[in-house]
């Protein structure tokens, strides 16, 4: 994700330039009935982020990623003291002034640090012919919902498929992924069957992952995730934390790769165990990269 070159945010990001198209702030809201505060704790919900389209982002760091990817808010609300800290009053003319007790009814989180904003939906749009997608069915947890997005990123993920689970927009989610959430295209499925049957057809190879000891009676036993060629068009398919990937699904993959572990334990946990998986496809580019030594997992 970007980052900023200096410890303080440059309020011109945020104008764009244009002083006129922000809110000339209107002196310090202290009342949560106050309408904009109203709309703002809307936003913590799903049908208030769809009927405003707008997404609830909180703190310094989710304005930096936002401003950083060229996203404009729509508003931007602190209190006094995150202003002295970033800038002081005089830097910040157009946006609006709210007491700390106001800010803390709008975020979600304990200790906010002094700013929220509101942010149009992004709509990043995957490259043509995406050459790694990552396709997550039914995963519940914002947290691992937010972690594997920034690992995703992280390893050049070009595309996001999601099939129910937790909503990708909620501010748990935006937080845990650290802005990633909105770098990455996303493109939520009804069902992610049609896509992947779609996929494979097209020559991509379908990536299953299954638990190390749980195949022992398979025709095509799983193969370590490192044998597999990663760098070839591929889309990696993940299940439910709990119930992992469904029959169906998994007739649409093409190859199937386990993560060799202790049998202490059944299975990893799905955001610890996508990382080695989406960061290997890096690893195999580099490697193949000239002056780039040999290597491979143990």
């Amino acid at each position: 994700m970007s980052q900023p070159q200096s410890g303080a945010i440059n309020p011109s990001d945020l104008a764009g330039g244009s002083a006129g198209s922000w809110a000339k702030e209107q002196g310090l809201i202290s009342s949560r009935r106050n309408p904009l505060v109203v709309l703002f704790r809307e936003l913590q919900r799903a049908e208030g982020r769809r009927e405003q389209g707008l997404l609830l982002l909180e703190g310094t760091h989710l304005l930096e990623e936002a401003i950083g990817l060229g996203l404009r808010p729509a508003q931007v609300l602190a209190t006094s003291g995150w202003l002295e800290r970033h800038g002081g009053r005089r830097a910040w003319p157009e946006l609006q002034l709210v007491s700390e007790p106001v800010l803390a009814a709008i975020a979600t989180t304990s200790h906010p640090d002094g700013v929220v904003l509101s942010l149009p939906w992004p709509d990043p749009a995957p490259p043509e012919g995406s050459d790694f997608v990552l396709a997550l069915d039914h995963l519940q947890d914002p947290g691992n919902l937010g972690t594997l997005m920034r690992t995703a990123l992280a390893a050049g993920v070009e595309a996001l498929w999601l099939a129910g689970g937790a909503d990708p927009w909620q501010p748990k989610v935006l937080r845990a992924s650290s802005g990633a959430a909105l770098a990455l295209p996303i493109l939520r499925l009804e069902s992610l069957a049609p896509r992947l049957e779609q996929a494979r057809l097209a020559g991509n190879q379908v990536v299953a992952t299954v638990v190390p000891h749980g195949e022992a009676g398979s025709a095509a036993p799983p193969q370590p995730y490192w044998q597999l060629d990663w760098t070839r068009p591929t889309v990696l398919l993940l299940g439910n934390e709990a119930a992992g990937l469904a029959p169906d699904l998994l007739a649409c993959c093409s190859h199937r790769v386990t993560i060799p572990h202790s049998s202490a334990v059944e299975s990893l946990n799905v955001a610890v165990a996508a990382a080695p998986l989406l960061l290997e496809r890096w690893r195999q580019q580099q490697e193949r990269m000239p002056g780039i030594p040999s290597s491979a997992p143990p």
